[in-house]
């Protein structure tokens, strides 16, 4: 039976994908070179936050499967690559995924065949990088077989939008290319944006996420001169967010986490500096200022304990919630990895409670605790790193000896100290 489209690489991007293809009555295969993901994937369980064990049974139900060979993927008419474009030695995109995804669909390209690439990169890497390797076994993009960029706006946890009803933005290599990856997401998704082409869809991609992290790091860089000024930052967010026009909330913590904001801005400065010889000098700065936020926690908590004339040396500290986001288990470059590996080295006891983690492989000498509440009675300063939903803020912080909130959730009171 014909296969209407694979989906390459299946983690928080390939597999909400795939869902949502499969709803709509697609013939859906999904590859992946981890053998366990694909084993799991076949016997109906997620490995993913946003989708269940059902929804996988339901995918499976719908006629999804999961692959490792490779071959398969020439039965498809579509190919979408989903891998991961984490950032390299010298701060640029790391390929090698993409590359290999690549290489594996030009093995079983063949003519009609609709390529697009989802993963977040460099604006030119369609063109320059995706294209020729395509083409190297002769046929030729725009007329033989149809390529396209649509960046992934994936946002794991979200509960109000996902892969349906969050535009859909593609760029074509042509025309006709833009045309076909149209048709193909608007089989399954709310709307779909065209853009003049690849690079302008690549670009668009880079700009929503170097928004939110000039953003973050504007209101971050706030903080520190706003608590020295004495002034509650927090309320001044609160009252700037009553005018109805020409502003946007963004709000100060322990540090920025995730795919998106700490990564993904810097293809965009480092393409800038290896292009045309000059920084992006705004993602930059941005980068500096979040990057340097869990050193600035672990010096305000170190202030905290003075006050109370404690050494962070010796004392415990009680970090409460490591993922990168509220309500996920997702851990990819969580601020409190750093925030944690900080304490430590300066001779704290680093505890820590998530009802999402129950192993914290990035931080092994951290202490789970089994139960937050009590654990903030004994530990010398608790720390609200991530704010979940499960948590009961006001009662952790009146539970704690000193409460140190980093997200603005706790309502008040003498124990707890703001950002």
């Amino acid at each position: 039976m014909a296969v209407d489209a694979v989906i390459i690489g299946l983690g928080y991007v390939g597999l909400p994908l795939a869902q949502e293809a499969t709803r709509a009555g697609m013939r859906v295969l999904g590859f992946d070179i981890h053998q366990g993901v694909v084993d799991d994937l076949n016997a109906g369980r997620s490995h993913v936050d946003d989708l269940a064990d059902d929804d996988i049974a339901q995918m499976r139900e719908g006629g999804f499967e999961a692959t490792t060979d490779e071959a398969r993927i020439a039965e498809a008419s579509t190919a979408v690559i989903c891998v991961p474009t984490p950032l390299s030695a010298d701060g640029g995109p790391d390929l090698r995924a993409v590359e290999s995804a690549v290489a594996a669909v030009a093995r079983n390209l063949r003519p009609g065949m609709l390529v697009v690439l989802e993963s977040t990169t460099y604006p030119g890497t369609t063109d320059e990088v995706v294209r020729p390797a395509l083409e190297a076994g002769g046929l030729v993009a725009g007329r033989d077989f149809h390529l396209a960029f649509s960046p992934e706006r994936i946002d794991p946890g979200n509960t109000s939008f996902g892969a349906k009803n969050t535009p859909k933005v593609v760029g074509g290599h042509t025309p006709a290319c833009s045309d076909a990856a149209a048709a193909f997401y608007g089989t399954f998704v709310d709307t779909v944006v065209r853009t003049k082409g690849t690079r302008e869809a690549e670009t668009a991609k880079l700009l929503e996420n170097t928004y939110r992290h000039i953003n973050i790091a504007l209101v971050n860089e706030m903080t520190r001169f706003c608590h020295q000024l004495g002034i509650d930052l927090w309320d001044v967010i609160d009252a700037a967010s009553s005018k109805p026009f020409g502003f946007q909330a963004f709000y100060p913590g322990p540090g920025v986490g995730g795919h998106c904001i700490p990564i993904d801005p810097n293809y965009l400065s480092h393409n800038v500096r290896a292009r045309l010889g000059y920084p992006f000098r705004f993602v930059e700065l941005a980068q500096e200022i979040n990057a340097g936020m869990p050193s600035y926690v672990v010096s305000r908590a170190q202030d905290i304990l003075n006050t109370e004339g404690k050494a962070l040396n010796g004392s415990s500290v009680l970090l409460l919630g490591v993922t990168y986001k509220p309500n996920i288990a997702d851990q990819r470059e969580s601020p409190a990895v750093p925030l944690a590996r900080q304490l430590a080295a300066k001779g704290a006891q680093v505890l820590f409670h998530d009802p999402h983690v129950q192993e914290w492989h990035a931080v092994p000498e951290a202490e789970r605790v089994q139960d937050a509440a009590d654990a903030a009675a004994q530990a010398d300063l608790t720390i609200l790193v991530q704010n979940h939903r499960g948590y009961d803020v006001d009662a952790l912080a009146d539970a704690s000896r000193t409460f140190f909130d980093t997200r603005g959730a706790a309502t008040g009171g003498e124990k707890v100290v703001r950002l």
